[in-house]
């Protein structure tokens, strides 16, 4: 069975990647000021050339082809609007529209032997960084086409006295060869970059995404824990006059059923608040917690899902009474839920959570009995957005599954904003047989916090103790 190292891709991940496809497209005021200043380079070459150089070159033909750039802003200008966003073909299209531009005018300008041929590049830079891969293939191939029909076709450049300007054919091969490898490398590189960047970031927003969502479910259970403890005198007075009813109602059966109607009900309230503030609570009182009630939190949502959690708290026996007390953080208690979750997903019958401290450190480690992690992604545990192909017996485990890295790269992400390190690994012998590997042959997930960082009772984090706010209704 292969390990894939991410949680199922939730709406909110989608929402993510269809909100990175809008971004990228480009406005065309962008545009439209890149190439301003592509045009007034050219018109600054051309002039240069012919009057500091006095070379003999097809003026009225090149500042023809640079008219018609001239005229395309124009007509973009007073047609669009500037806030118009370009979509995928329409990105396209102008960047074509330029390379097209650029190569008539090398043309018309000595073709491989003016030096300016380099800047073919920057159409091709431009579709790596804002196209899909398919437009870039298609950009690149025809710069490529561009620039070996500019070695064979070109009108000559020619100096005042009528001399040839060339460079020798050696150099023109050297050229169209630089000019290919760095059409095709640039364009892997500036899109591998990109493809980087745009991942990290949308990870980054689903991370912030979830820590919202995990701290509205504490806000919340702060205002129902605080309605559960304003609720709770008026219910139980509720509950004490039903029962007196009952009993002096023995006469009257209908009225006394009313009476227990009412009992059941205030009941039903009192079991309705105390399931909701299990959401969270913001009780001054419990922004601080042990560490294995914070560890039990986070595998709540786990408990009932087919497998066995163990909770294994200190090294010895007797630690379980001087665990520590630390931070109920909404990020340390999402974090935690989310490497339990690929655990569970993953095991075959069992997790472990072991939680143990000194007076440095705290940790929390996640075992599992399942495969463990796959060798060739040991390496890449926390990426966000990394997709493997899965085997079978994935998906004869998880038919539904399609997990794309985000779970840990927020659980990673997470836990090392609280000040943790954490460290995969996997608890299988390669030498012997599956017969005779240990109970723990699964991931191994250790989080390292130091006691600082998440003691509740340490100077910089210790926990305000007051008079919790009376809540207002």
């Amino acid at each position: 069975m292969q390990r894939d190292e991410g949680a199922q891709m939730t709406d909110m991940e989608l929402g993510v990647l269809k909100g990175r496809e809008r971004g990228n497209w480009v406005r065309l005021r962008t545009i439209i000021l890149l190439r301003w200043a592509a045009v007034v380079g050219q018109l600054v070459a051309l002039f240069v050339a012919q009057h500091a150089y006095n070379l003999q070159i097809q003026m009225g033909l090149c500042l023809l082809v640079v008219s018609v750039s001239v005229m395309g802003n124009l007509i973009a200008m007073f047609i669009f609007p500037e806030n118009k966003r370009l979509s995928e073909t329409e990105n396209l299209l102008m960047v074509l529209f330029d390379l097209l531009q650029l190569a008539l005018l090398l043309y018309l300008t000595g073709g491989l032997h003016n030096p300016f041929y380099i800047l073919i590049l920057g159409p091709v830079t431009v579709s790596a960084l804002v196209l899909t891969l398919r437009s870039t293939v298609f950009l690149g191939i025809t710069a490529i086409l561009a620039v070996t029909l500019l070695a064979e076709f070109h009108l000559p450049l020619l100096t005042e006295q009528g001399f040839l300007l060339r460079v020798p054919d050696i150099f023109v091969f050297g050229n169209w060869v630089a000019i290919t490898i760095a059409v095709v490398f640039l364009s892997f590189y500036s899109r591998r970059v990109t493809q980087e960047m745009h991942s990290m970031s949308d990870a980054l927003q689903a991370t912030q995404m979830a820590l919202a969502r995990e701290q509205k479910l504490t806000d919340l259970g702060g205002v129902v824990a605080a309605a559960a403890h304003e609720l709770g005198t008026p219910l139980a007075t509720i509950k004490l006059t039903s029962a007196e009813l009952i009993e002096e109602l023995g006469d009257f059966p209908e009225l006394q059923d009313d009476a227990r109607l009412i009992r059941d009900q205030a009941n039903r309230c009192r079991d309705i608040l105390q399931s909701m503030g299990r959401a969270g609570k913001d009780d001054l009182m419990l922004r601080q917690a042990p560490l294995g009630t914070v560890v039990r939190e986070a595998a709540a949502p786990h408990l009932n899902r087919g497998k066995d959690i163990h909770f294994l708290d200190g090294q010895n026996p007797g630690d379980s009474q001087t665990q520590p007390m630390v931070l109920r953080r909404p990020d340390v208690v999402h974090g935690l839920r989310n490497l339990l979750q690929n655990g569970v997903d993953f095991a075959r019958a069992n997790v472990w959570v072991e939680t143990a401290w000194d007076a440095e450190t705290v940790s929390v480690r996640i075992m599992d009995d399942g495969m463990g992690y796959p060798a060739n992604i040991m390496g890449r545990i926390g990426d966000p957005f990394m997709r493997l192909r899965r085997s079978e017996p994935d998906y004869i485990q998880r038919p539904e599954y399609e997990g794309m890295g985000l779970g840990l790269f927020i659980a990673k992400t997470l836990l090392e904003r609280s000040g943790a390190e954490l460290s995969f690994a996997n608890g299988r012998d390669p030498y012997l047989a599956t017969t005779e590997q240990p109970q723990k042959c699964g991931a191994i997930v250790e989080v390292v916090w130091p006691r600082a960082k998440i003691d509740a009772h340490s100077a910089e984090n210790a926990v305000p103790m007051r008079k919790n706010k009376r809540l207002e209704i």
